[in-house]
């Protein structure tokens, strides 16, 4: 199936302007343009979309997501593993966020008791998310280096 920049936007629930973006980076070219100046979007371009759209809901950037898929190497299976992975590491700990919203509630309402340690669980696994996306490549650079560095 062909869609329009329009019925490709619909079907995604993004803007047109969204893709017209998306083809002026790079990122998502269109397969064709037709005589009217439309542009044209196959089944190719749709996969692509729907990996960008992963990409960005797990918060990547834009320059990150076209480094990644532009490259040779680029296995859309392994991504799509890749992706499954990460969203249900997010949906655990938003159980856990949920889960301690709930018992907070409780607590404000007298039904249940809740130590201070209680009240931060679940954002630990944030932290530790959101510094291995900092840091973890540099630090595993690091670690790569020194180990080299005591082999030889």
């Amino acid at each position: 199936m062909e869609y329009t920049v329009q019925k490709l936007g619909q079907l995604a629930k993004v803007s047109t302007r969204t893709l017209r973006y998306y083809d002026e980076i790079g990122i998502l070219k269109p397969a064709r343009i037709n005589s009217s100046g439309y542009r044209i979007y196959g089944q190719a371009e749709v996969d692509r979309l729907q990996q960008i759209l992963f990409y960005r809901e797990l918060g990547v950037s834009l320059d990150r997501i076209k480094e990644i898929i532009t490259d040779p190497s680029f296995d859309k299976a392994k991504a799509l593993a890749e992706h499954r992975a990460q969203l249900l590491d997010k949906r655990r700990q938003l159980d856990l966020l949920i889960a301690n919203v709930e018992k907070t509630i409780a607590l404000t309402e007298g039904r249940a008791t809740m130590t201070d340690k209680e009240k931060f669980e679940g954002f630990k696994q944030r932290l530790i998310d959101e510094n291995e996306k900092k840091y973890g490549k540099e630090i595993r650079e690091k670690i790569r280096r020194r180990y080299h560095e005591l082999v030889q």
